[in-house]
C-alpha cells in the first residue's frame, strides 16, 4: 500500500485552500525517487531531527549563556517550543502541520555559540557580513555531511525567512516567523524572572492586561488571536491589540534583558572568544580540522573559518579558545632530590 498517497489524497480533501500541499511541492535542489511512507515535508522534517546540526542546539544558548541552572532555555529548547506552537496554529487552520513543523525545527540551525552575541560579533567581523538565518540555509544546502540535505524549497524558504523584511512564500513559513517570535518573548522572560533579572510586576501593565499575567496565559491569547485573525485568510497575522502588546513587550526584554543586563554580563568574553577564533584561523587555516582546511581551499578562508565557528556549541568554542590560548599546566617530573 502506498500510505504516502493516502496522506497526498487527504490533504487535498481536508485542508485548507491555502494549505500547502506536499504532492505540490516545488521540489528539492536534486530530484530524489518519492518515499512510499512519507510525504516530501514529513521526509525534510525526519532529515533535520536526525542531523549534527539539530543535535548541537542542545548546547548553544538562547539568552543565558552557559546556565548553571537545569530549566533555563537552550537554542533546542526554544526550537522544539516553536515548532510545538507552529503545530498547534497550523493545525487550527487546517494548514499543513508538517511543513509548519520542519521549518520551525530547522529555523536556527545556522546560529551561533553563545546566541545573538556570538551572531553580531560574527556580523562586524566576518566579511560581508553575518546572518543565522542565512547560514541555516546554508547548513541545510550544503554544510550538513558536506552536502547538504536536499530539502524541499518550501522549508528552505521558510528557513530563509523566518526572520527579516522577507515574507515567506508558504502560509506555514508565515507560521513559523510569528511562533518563533511568540515563543522567545515568553519563554525569555520566563528564563529572565527564575534568573531574577526582572519580576512580573516589572513587565509593561498594559500589556499583561491585554495578554494576562502568567506564561502560559500570554501564549494562548497570542496562538488564538492569531488563530482568530487569521482563519479562512491568506495571510497569517495578530489583530493590531495583540501584535501592538506583543511588540511591546519585545521592546520591553531589549530594554531590560538583552542589553546590559545581568544576564548578558559574560556577553563581552563570548564576543571575544568568536572573534579571536576567527582571526587567528584566517591568519593560521592549517590550524583547524582537516575538513575545514579543505573546504578553505576551496571556497575562500573566511567563509570557511566562518562556517566552522558558527557550527560550534558554546562548549566547544570555549574548549577550542583554551587549546589555543591558555596555557596548560607543565607537569615537572620529580628529580629525586
Amino acid at each position: 500500500m502506498d500510505f504516502r498517497r493516502q496522506t497526498e489524497l487527504w490533504e487535498e480533501e481536508y485542508l485548507s485552500p491555502y494549505a500547502a500541499r506536499s504532492s505540490r511541492s516545488t521540489g528539492r535542489i536534486r530530484y530524489e525517487e518519492p518515499c512510499r511512507v512519507r510525504t516530501e515535508f514529513q521526509r525534510d522534517r525526519d532529515r533535520i531531527i536526525h542531523s549534527k546540526s539539530f543535535r548541537r542546539l542542545k548546547h548553544k544558548t538562547q539568552v543565558f549563556i552557559i546556565p548553571e541552572g537545569d530549566h533555563y532555555r537552550t537554542r533546542l529548547t526554544h526550537t522544539l517550543e516553536v515548532a510545538q506552537i507552529s503545530r498547534t496554529i497550523a493545525r487550527a487552520l487546517r494548514l499543513n502541520e508538517d511543513l509548519a513543523e520542519a521549518i520551525a525545527l530547522g529555523h536556527d540551525l545556522g546560529h551561533t555559540p553563545f546566541g545573538h552575541s556570538g551572531e553580531s560579533a560574527l556580523d562586524e567581523i566576518m566579511p560581508g557580513g553575518f546572518e543565522h538565518n542565512r547560514q541555516s540555509l546554508r547548513v541545510v544546502e550544503e554544510l550538513e555531511n558536506g552536502r547538504g540535505l536536499n530539502l524541499t524549497a518550501e522549508v528552505r524558504d521558510g528557513i530563509l525567512n523566518h526572520t527579516g523584511p522577507d515574507t515567506p512564500i508558504t502560509l506555514e513559513g508565515q507560521i513559523v516567523k510569528i511562533a518563533d517570535r511568540v515563543a522567545y518573548i515568553n519563554h525569555d522572560i520566563d528564563d529572565a524572572i527564575r534568573g531574577g533579572i526582572i519580576k512580573v510586576s516589572d513587565l509593561p501593565a498594559e500589556c499583561l492586561a491585554v495578554l494576562g499575567r502568567e506564561h502560559r496565559t500570554r501564549i494562548n491569547s497570542m496562538v488564538t488571536d492569531l488563530i482568530e485573525n487569521s482563519l479562512n485568510k491568506p495571510l497569517i497575522a495578530m489583530s493590531p491589540q495583540v501584535r501592538e502588546a506583543t511588540d511591546k513587550l519585545r521592546t520591553y526584554l531589549f530594554q531590560n534583558v538583552y542589553i546590559d543586563s545581568e544576564a548578558k554580563r559574560e556577553e563581552s568574553k563570548a564576543r571575544h572568544v568568536v572573534q579571536y577564533l576567527f582571526r587567528f584561523w584566517t591568519v593560521n587555516p592549517d590550524k583547524m580540522p582537516a575538513e575545514h582546511r579543505e573546504r578553505a581551499q576551496q571556497i575562500g578562508v573566511e567563509r570557511a573559518v566562518c562556517d566552522y565557528i558558527a557550527g560550534m556549541t558554546d562548549r566547544y568554542a570555549i574548549a577550542r579558545f583554551k587549546a589555543l590560548f591558555i596555557p596548560s599546566s607543565f607537569a615537572i617530573p620529580e628529580d629525586g632530590g
